[in-house]
């Protein structure tokens, strides 16, 4: 352990402050995988023992990690590292392979299946004549059984006629039925939780989540999937690899 924490050492002879090059060296040993998600941060007190800095010095960065996300304090327990999903934003991916991918354990808490008529909104997005019936699912979806996003999903009932055929993961369902999205449009804004996604989210009124809207097109161009998803900010990142 000594061993391990020693690499986080800064250097007293730098003009960065010390808590700063504590919090990069604990970021870039997060991002790298020194530690799983869920997995305890060392304490303070060990951190500050191994590394010859301040508590004071330990505490500004662990703090300044816990703003950004990485780390999330649990009262009376510790620190820890908090499970991410980065999620790359030139890819049409399927959720739950991302997970499995990345050594989560993924799953779905259903909310609701159902068939109706198509709203406007849904006539809109997804090219559809009125009066069509959809297909609408909405869950929770998880990661080691923490929600990570409030997901809902419309389908036209001529690929999905029966909304609970789907168990698992929608993608699979549509893929052995040869009607997987083949790209798709995402549009991602930020916004404040409502009370209700709040309380299925499991953190506060007005905390910060990702909006995300998808619409999703066969090959042949035609649209199958509107997807809205409330994601919460702490748990989820979008990563874009620019190049010039």
């Amino acid at each position: 352990m000594q061993a391990h924490i020693i690499d986080f050492k800064p250097d007293s002879e730098s003009s960065t402050p010390l808590y700063l090059q504590l919090a990069n060296k604990l970021a870039t040993g997060i991002h790298s995988g020194r530690w799983q998600p869920d997995e305890a941060l060392p304490s303070e007190r060990l951190l500050s023992e191994s590394l010859d800095i301040s508590r004071v010095t330990a505490r500004k960065a662990i703090d300044m990690l816990c703003e950004r996300g990485l780390l999330n304090r649990k009262h009376g327990s510790g620190t820890y590292i908090t499970p991410k999903l980065e999620q790359p934003l030139s890819r049409l991916t399927n959720f739950s392979e991302e997970l499995r991918q990345r050594g989560f354990v993924p799953g779905s808490q259903w909310l609701s299946r159902e068939t109706g008529v198509a709203a406007p909104e849904e006539i809109l997005s997804l090219g559809l004549s009125p009066h069509t019936v959809v297909s609408r699912l909405k869950r929770l979806r998880t990661a080691d059984n923490v929600v990570m996003a409030i997901e809902s999903t419309t389908i036209p009932a001529l690929y999905l006629p029966n909304p609970k055929l789907v168990t698992d993961s929608l993608y699979g369902y549509l893929e052995s039925n040869q009607f997987a999205p083949s790209r798709a449009l995402q549009h991602i804004r930020a916004v404040n939780a409502t009370p209700e996604q709040a309380k299925l989210a499991g953190i506060k009124q007005g905390a910060a989540m990702l909006f995300i809207t998808r619409v999703g097109y066969l090959p042949n161009g035609t649209a199958i999937e509107l997807t809205h998803s409330y994601c919460r900010s702490d748990y989820y990142d979008f990563v874009a690899e620019l190049f010039r």
